[in-house]
């Protein structure tokens, strides 16, 4: 016997911005221990890689669509679907998953937030990963409706919420059962039935790694990674002082997607102060460390990876202390 579930209402709460510090932008040198390490961009180029934010990158069977829908801005993008009774179905290879009443896969994205739950998946982002419709939604066997909940999105609508995480369904699944949306652009995941991210290779939980963490490299030393073991960038052109700004805008953020809020507890081995979040001008929130606004590259392709270290000659690995890895000076 299913158990109908209907949630009051939680409007998107608006995160307010850590505070800045003297510390903001005090530094836009490089480290001193680093080797410089000038990289090109992988041969061929990396055009129309997915970053995250919407577009479908390279993922388990997943082709790449050319745009890029970030932030919450102004576009309204697809209505939510509706996902009728939610259901939990065992993928070989991702373990349970969360379904809805017609068998297709339901997903999350890194850079949405959960403390609130928030969306950042509006315009084209929202046509690659349609929003799943908070209406008539019930929780199936095995479903703690208690972890149901719902946002308004920025044209009104209501989607549904697992664990706090707002939920999607991909585009390109085009049957019951697909999971084609599997770590596309290292952000998308299918979920769990408690709201975490399926893990590939059986299993039902987020990355064993910090938010932040170092990597010793053998080439640059100490860097900092992602929860995913990804190398992070910062960009030259970017400000820190007298606040964060991006200059990667666009196209950019199609090689170079933003490193989404971290909270300070989920860190290790990265310099606390500092180390904060701001909202950019597409309405996107976005990390810093030592206040710089940090990135990962589409052409690094796993853990490990470096390529895009030196690119363009503005591009650099991130020291713990925030510092670029290699840099010329400044």
């Amino acid at each position: 016997m299913k158990t109908t579930w209907r949630s009051a209402s939680l409007a998107a709460g608006t995160v307010a911005v850590l505070a800045l510090t003297t510390a903001c932008g005090s530094e836009s040198g490089t480290s001193a221990s680093s080797q410089n390490v000038g990289a090109t961009a992988p041969a061929g180029g990396i055009a129309g890689v997915g970053g995250g934010y919407g577009a479908a990158g390279a993922g388990a069977g997943a082709s790449t669509p050319g745009a890029v829908g970030a932030g919450t801005g102004t576009g309204t993008g697809a209505q939510p679907a509706g996902a009728g009774e939610l259901a939990v179905s065992a993928n070989g290879e991702l373990g349970k998953i969360l379904t809805d009443s017609a068998g297709k896969t339901l997903y999350r994205f890194d850079a949405d937030t959960a403390e609130p739950p928030k969306s950042n998946c509006d315009g084209d982002c929202a046509t690659a990963w349609p929003p799943v419709s908070a209406d008539d939604v019930s929780a199936g066997d095995g479903i703690d409706k208690s972890l149901l909940g719902e946002i308004t999105r920025s044209d009104g609508s209501k989607q549904l919420t697992v664990g706090g995480w707002p939920a999607y369904y991909y585009a390109k699944d085009a049957n019951a059962g697909d999971t084609s949306g599997q770590g596309v652009g290292n952000k998308w995941f299918a979920l769990t039935p408690e709201g975490k991210k399926a893990k590939s290779g059986g299993g039902a939980s987020d990355s064993a790694l910090a938010g932040l963490s170092v990597r010793k490299d053998p080439n640059l030393g100490e860097i900092v990674v992602d929860k995913n073991g990804m190398t992070v960038y910062r960009f030259l052109k970017d400000k820190a002082w007298p606040k964060p700004v991006s200059n990667c805008n666009g196209a950019c953020l199609q090689k170079w997607p933003v490193v989404a809020p971290v909270e300070p507890n989920d860190t290790k081995g990265v310099q606390k102060k500092g180390l904060m979040n701001f909202t950019r001008g597409d309405g996107v929130r976005q990390q810093t460390v030592n206040c710089s606004p940090i990135y990962t590259f589409a052409g690094d392709k796993a853990p490990g990876d470096i390529n895009g270290q030196g690119v363009g000659g503005t591009w650099y690995a991130v020291a713990p202390d925030g510092k670029l890895v290699g840099a010329p000076a400044q």
